[in-house]
């Protein structure tokens, strides 16, 4: 590698003598002691981490799976509860419905029957006027057909009289007018 002729500094993989000296690791002589004290080393390290660090993380990650089952069940509880109130607020929901439909179904019906007992009254009022109103216009009726057979017979005695220029006899015009008013 790198050679100095020079006199004081030689390079640190030269050797005293002028050999080039290996990589500590990699030499042979030493090659078991190493292997030995990597042993002793991985050991300890494995007696370390399995005694002390390994039960630490065990602890925490067996710690934190008992937190996430515990707000799992909480969880579960709380849905539980919400669904339970659901179906409470439903049934009550459904109770509320039946019984604003039976309210409105007994008020449609009160109003109905009392629209009909107001209707009858109505009706009876209104045939009673109607009754009366009839009378009356029979009444009227017969006034009047009695007034005409009066002015008919007036009538008639004046226009024989026109044309024959002779009053006709009362009875016989009374007669002739009843018979034509009533064929």
């Amino acid at each position: 590698m790198a050679e100095s002729h020079g006199k004081g500094t030689a390079a640190h993989t030269e050797a005293a003598g002028g050999h080039a000296r290996t990589f500590p690791p990699f030499e042979k002589s030493t090659f078991a002691s190493q292997l030995f004290s990597l042993l002793i080393a991985f050991v300890a390290l494995y007696l370390i981490v399995s005694r002390l660090a390994l039960p630490k993380v065990g602890g925490t990650i067996d710690a934190r799976q008992d937190a996430i089952d515990g707000d799992l069940a909480d969880a579960q509880k709380l849905k539980d509860q919400s669904d339970a109130a659901l179906k409470a607020y439903e049934t009550e929901l459904a109770n509320s419905r039946a019984k604003a439909q039976a309210i409105s179904t007994e008020a449609r019906d009160k109003f109905n029957a009392q629209a009909d007992a107001e209707r009858k009254v109505l009706e009876e009022r209104l045939a009673a006027k109607l009754a009366e109103s009839e009378k009356t216009i029979a009444a009227t009726r017969q006034a009047a057909m009695s007034n005409v057979s009066s002015i008919a017979a007036d009538a008639a005695s004046a226009i024989v009289q026109q044309l024959t220029g002779v009053a006709p006899d009362a009875k016989s015009v009374a007669s002739a007018v009843g018979a034509s008013l009533k064929g």
